[in-house]
């Protein structure tokens, strides 16, 4: 029978880890990641700053990394979090692969919502007068905010799933906790709390995006 007297401490210490490493990577990863986007839009055939030996690069380093999957990349980016946080093990080692993997799938999601603005917009902005970073700022990104919010509702799902793969390596939270306590010692209600926690999770973060994304699409 499952002591929770002794496992309470542990599951709320793990949540604690989840959301840490979630935030920090969504923070983090969502940040450059929009800037990947936007330069990935930008130096694109036509965009506002065409740049096709930048933008065939951008491709090439975004298309190399993420089709790698996040169990393998973790182990293959641990000595760079060795070199750079001098340990590749704990919640915070954890982070910096996540915010890697993450940038890189953030940016896809960026430079495909920003394909959907209408071209119109941004011409009638350049006939204005106003400068490429002008545009970028108050014209493209604005006018996908919508999207833009839904598309990063949807990376916290997949961030929330690499932290459970991280804490299986070493990472703590939510996954370690499944593994450690539940799958390793055959106890399946530890097991299936923690996997209702994060549905748990997923369902609130969902929840708040899709509100926020309708509130900014009424606009």
């Amino acid at each position: 029978m499952t002591d929770w007297s002794t496992l309470l401490p542990v599951y709320l210490t793990s949540i604690g880890q989840t959301l840490w490493m979630v935030s920090a990577t969504l923070v983090l990863g969502g940040v450059l990641g929009l800037v990947l986007g936007v330069l990935l839009f930008i130096t694109r055939r036509g965009g506002l700053l065409e740049n096709v030996g930048l933008s065939a690069g951008l491709n090439l380093v975004v298309n190399f990394v993420r089709p790698i999957p996040f169990i393998i990349f973790m182990t293959a980016v641990a000595p760079l979090t060795q070199l750079v946080l001098g340990t590749f093990l704990g919640t915070a080692a954890a982070i910096f692969p996540m915010t890697i993997a993450a940038t890189f799938a953030i940016s896809r999601i960026v430079e495909q919502n920003l394909v959907t603005v209408d071209p119109g917009v941004i011409e009638a902005a350049r006939a204005m007068g106003a400068g490429p970073w002008r545009i970028i700022v108050t014209v493209l990104v604005p006018e996908a905010l919508g999207p833009l919010i839904l598309g990063y509702t949807f990376v916290f799902i997949g961030i929330v799933d690499l932290s459970a793969v991280a804490g299986g390596l070493g990472g703590g939270g939510l996954g370690m906790f499944a593994i450690s306590y539940g799958y390793q010692r055959y106890d399946w209600v530890v097991t299936w709390v923690a996997v209702i926690t994060i549905v748990v999770l997923v369902q609130l973060a969902q929840f708040v995006g899709n509100a926020l994304a309708r509130r900014v699409l009424r606009r």
